[in-house]
């Protein structure tokens, strides 16, 4: 599995230590200087079933300056992928990336109910 991460993002760390501390092999990846291309969003997107937006790191300083709140309901999905192949740091963090899943953000319930529970 491929672990996105920001290393300043606590929550990464938070997702990254629960990974370890229940033995759970990952391969890491910083998502501000591996921003994640546009076919890998596309098919990360459409294994998620969520919602594009769920994608979208909305509590970013970015996110906020370029006022995405406004600007993505009027924008097509195709757009809105674009800009998230523009900047990691437009991307919710951490992602777990599986073969025949994705998890976005860190939920500890949501994690152990995929990752320790089918182990």
């Amino acid at each position: 599995m491929v672990f996105l991460c920001y290393t300043n993002c606590s929550t990464c760390k938070k997702a990254k230590k629960w990974l370890e501390d229940h033995h759970i092999e990952f391969q890491p990846r910083e998502i501000k200087t591996e921003n994640p291309a546009l076919d890998e969003l596309r098919a990360w997107h459409a294994l998620s079933g969520a919602p594009l937006k769920r994608f979208f790191n909305t509590s970013g300083l970015l996110y906020k300056e370029l006022k995405l709140k406004d600007r993505l309901p009027e924008m097509r999905e195709e757009d809105q992928l674009a800009l998230l192949a523009t900047d990691g740091m437009l991307v919710k963090r951490p992602l777990l990336i599986a073969k025949d899943f994705i998890l976005i953000g860190f939920n500890e319930k949501q994690w152990s109910e995929k990752l320790v529970v089918t182990q």
